[in-house]
Formats: C-alpha cells, structure tokens, sequence
C-alpha cells in the first residue's frame, strides 16, 4: 500500500485522495484539534505544512499534486444579496525542506465585480514573500494558460512567509494607534464599532483652527494594505516637528481612519465586512446600520463634522489594485466643472511632489456608490479613491515594498499644502 503523509488545511473543503476515493472533510469553522484540516499526500513531497491559522491568514485549502506543485485554493468572500465575490488576499507560511524550491498554483481566481465576471489572475503579478516575517521581498507571479498563476517559491531556511502585498496586521494598527495616544497634538476618537465589536478611531492631527482640513481612510477593502503604510508614512511627516510640518499643520488639519474593515482584516478577507457588505459602496444612500455599522459610524462623524462648521474640504480614500490611479467619479448630476479642475490640480501635484505617475481615470468613468462620488455628491466633499498598483510603481521602476509606500506618504502633506494653495 501507497505511504500517505497528511499536511494541513484551513477554514474550506479539503480532499483527501486515498486509493482512488474523493472524501470530502467539512472545515468550516473547524480547526481540528488546533491543527488545521488535513490533505493526503504523498510522502515524498517537498513541503511538510501550510499555516493559515494567524492573524491575518488566508482562508484557503491546499494540496501537493503528483507533480510536487503545492494548490492553493483561496476561499472567495460573498457580498450579501448579490452575486459579487472575491479572492484576492494571499498571506499563509510553507514550511518544507530546507533549499527547496516548490511551485506553487493559486486557484479560485474567477472573482465577480459589480456584477461582473473577471478573473483576478490577470492582476495577480507578484507576491512577497520573507523568511521572518518583517523584511520582505517581491516574487513574480507568471500565467498557467487557464486562468490561474503560479510562482517558484523558495524554501530557504525551510518556512517562508507568502503574501500578495507587505502585510499590515490589526496589531500593527494597534501598535500605531498606542504610540499616537502618546504623542502632543494628536488626539483619537472612537467613532463606532464594527460588526465584531471592534472600535473604530478617527485620528486628528493638527488644530481644527487650521484653514483646510483633509480626511482619509484606508483599509475599506481588508487584502489592500498598501492604504495603511501610506498613512504611517504621513503620520511620520506630520509629527516630524521641523519648521516645514509645522507651516503645513497651521494651514491643514487631518483625520484618518487607518482601518476601516477591521474584522475583515483580522479574518483575513478580501473586500466585504463581516455582513457581507463592500464598504466602498452604497455611499449614495445612507448606510444601513446593522449591515454596514462602519459606515454608519463614518457618516454620522462626518455629518456632524458638517454641522458644526469642520467639513472636510478634500477626502482620499485609499486602496489596492493591478492598476493605480485616481478614480475621479464623474456623476450626470450637477456641474461638475470646479470638482473635477481641482482633481487635476492633486494629479499635476502628486506627479510633482512623489512618484505617482498612473494618472487618473478616463472622462468618462463613473462608480457610483463609492466614498468617491457618495461623499461628493451627498456631503459636497471634494473626495477620490486613490489606487495603489500593487504589482509595479511605474515611477520608480521597482515591484512596491512597504518602504515604497511609506515614502509616498511621507511626501503628501507637501501636496496638499500646495493644493490649498492652489486651489480654485
């Protein structure tokens, strides 16, 4: 009889293949014995196991062919009434034989987007990947020819870290959010909770005396946590103390949202709340507060922030894609001349002032329901969704690391000190 060796699996539907017979093992929600679900495979296999049991994993099920090729099968995440779905986030350790070098098939790439067929694999280019978990490096990401991609992935010292773009935890969250309560002039509000119960903050930084005043959240989608090294990095630049922070912050205030989608987050979901719901949509309406309580609180902040004279005169919201721009929502409604010449004056300064290069959508490019047109058209808030490429940074020539996005924070409060003062 054939030696089997069992590896692990998490939150699906494994199948262990034994003498022919498919047996299905129910997963959900189960972690059998603290272990993880477990594949049959052959013994001779050059991987021993595949964690997804922390924080921030992947849910997923894997399996090694007789090839030797590690699949790994992501796990979509559903949005609520609709046929939306989405598998996107990478993020699970293989351990192995040390040296080894193991190809490794991503599968369940068919995603659905506003109601659309399109396979993420043709924005899957890259991975990153780190024996420690704290510095990391990029890995290509080549076609199979039917609508999966595939990457050699090398087990160095036996275990290696492998995530579609430079992890940013809740923890890591956490961890900013502690230090900022120690910091002068910097002041945080709870604003909500999320489904789970998870507070949700608004960080102020600077005086609401201050002339101008700019909001951002990131994080709305949970696998897009290129938004989050952004914000630390212009939290950094703000807080520097030197004489030219200081002329910005006597000019414009700020308040950040750093994590929108905690819960999805923690889970390690790709793009819906824990009720199934896209935290980028339905800004048109006001949000539903059993289904969308992070928006729910976001709007009431934000409203009140009207009442009392603090409207936000530019909102930024911040996320991950295969393309990078600035997808400036032109609604039918209204004359949208003013909004969208002071979209072009944030695209020239962002050219100028960082790396930024990917421009903006076409002219006639529309999302409704995003944060993009919700807040402009319903609040009259000059707002935008940023994308990030998560794949290359045309500017720099380089495939995006943390530091990259960092750096690019770090240079926007020069930007939007030269939009207000530009601005028309």
């Amino acid at each position: 009889m054939r030696r089997w060796k069992a590896l692990g699996a998490v939150v699906g539907v494994a199948w262990a293949v034994m003498g022919g017979d498919a047996k299905p093992y129910a997963l959900m929600g189960q972690e059998l014995g603290g272990q993880g679900a477990t594949v049959a495979v052959a013994a001779q296999e050059k991987i021993t196991y595949v964690d997804a049991l922390f924080e921030n994993a992947s849910p997923l099920w894997y399996e090694q062919d007789e090839k030797g090729t590690l699949q790994i099968h992501l796990l979509y995440d559903h949005e609520r009434d609709s046929p939306n779905r989405a598998a996107g986030h990478i993020h699970f350790r293989v351990h192995g034989k040390a040296g080894a070098t193991v190809r490794t098939e991503f599968n369940n790439l068919e995603n659905v987007w506003n109601g659309q067929p399109g396979s993420v694999a043709r924005e899957l280019l890259s991975l990153v990947i780190s024996e420690d978990g704290k510095e990391w490096e990029s890995l290509s990401l080549e076609p199979t020819g039917d609508g999966r991609v595939f990457g050699l992935i090398p087990l160095r010292g036996g275990a290696i870290y492998v995530a579609r773009v430079e992890p940013y935890r809740l923890s890591d969250c956490d961890r900013l959010l502690e230090k900022l309560r120690k910091t002068p002039g910097v002041s945080i509000e709870t604003i909500g909770k999320t489904v789970e119960g998870r507070p949700l903050e608004v960080v102020q930084i600077g005086a609401l005396s201050a002339p101008y005043r700019v909001f951002l959240r990131a994080r709305a989608h949970p696998w897009e946590a290129g938004g989050n090294w952004v914000v630390e990095g212009l939290v950094e630049r703000l807080l520097q103390g030197d004489e030219e922070a200081k002329r910005i912050l006597e000019k414009v205030s700020f308040a950040i949202l750093p994590m929108a989608n905690k819960d999805g987050v923690a889970r390690g979901r790709t793009r819906f709340n824990s009720r199934g719901k896209d935290l980028n949509r339905e800004w048109g309406n006001p949000a539903d507060p059993v289904l969308s309580p992070e928006n729910q609180a976001l709007e009431s902040w934000l409203q009140r922030e009207i009442d009392r004279g603090d409207r936000p005169d530019l909102a930024i919201e911040l996320h991950n894609d295969g393309n990078g721009k600035l997808h400036i929502s032109r609604p039918p409604d209204g004359d949208q001349t003013r909004y969208l010449t002071r979209m072009e004056l944030l695209e020239s300064l962002l050219r100028r002032y960082t790396w930024f290069t990917e421009g903006s959508t076409q002219p006639s490019f529309r999302n409704p329901g995003t944060l993009g047109e919700g807040w402009h058209t319903r609040f009259g808030v000059d707002a935008v969704v940023h994308e990030f490429n998560c794949n290359i940074i045309a500017g720099l020539h380089e495939r995006p690391l943390a530091k990259h996005w960092r750096a690019y924070g770090y240079q926007l409060p020069l930007v939007f000190q030269n939009y207000f003062d530009k601005r028309p």
